[in-house]
């Protein structure tokens, strides 16, 4: 009995853990929407920032892309992409940034 509770609190916590994780089309783009990012980025096309095709695919292969990228999402930054700023995001919520980030990460051109 205790190990049947154990491996179903695990399996929630998981469940819980990877929510953001596992965003879909439809709920990336609900985010990019509440949170102001399809002001500037679009999935596949440059809008005043880059695709978020074209980010993927620039950081493919770095291991600390994420991290990289929450930084730059809530700090802002120029430079990178040509001299637009993108300005910093400090009301975004670090959960939301970590799922939208992660999810651009697997998109492909």
């Amino acid at each position: 009995m205790k190990t049947t509770l154990a491996v179903l609190i695990s399996t929630a916590a998981l469940a819980a853990g990877s929510a953001h994780a596992a965003l879909d089309m439809a709920a990336a783009e609900a985010m990019m929407k509440k949170d102001g990012c399809a002001a500037c980025h679009a999935v596949d096309k440059k809008v005043i920032g880059p695709s978020y095709q074209e980010v993927a695919a620039k950081y493919a292969g770095d291991k600390d892309a994420a991290a990289k990228l929450a930084k730059k999402v809530k700090e802002g930054g120029s430079g990178t992409w040509g001299q637009i700023p993108m300005p910093p995001n400090v009301t975004v919520s670090d959960a939301d940034i970590k799922a939208l980030v992660d999810w651009i990460l697997t998109l492909k051109k």
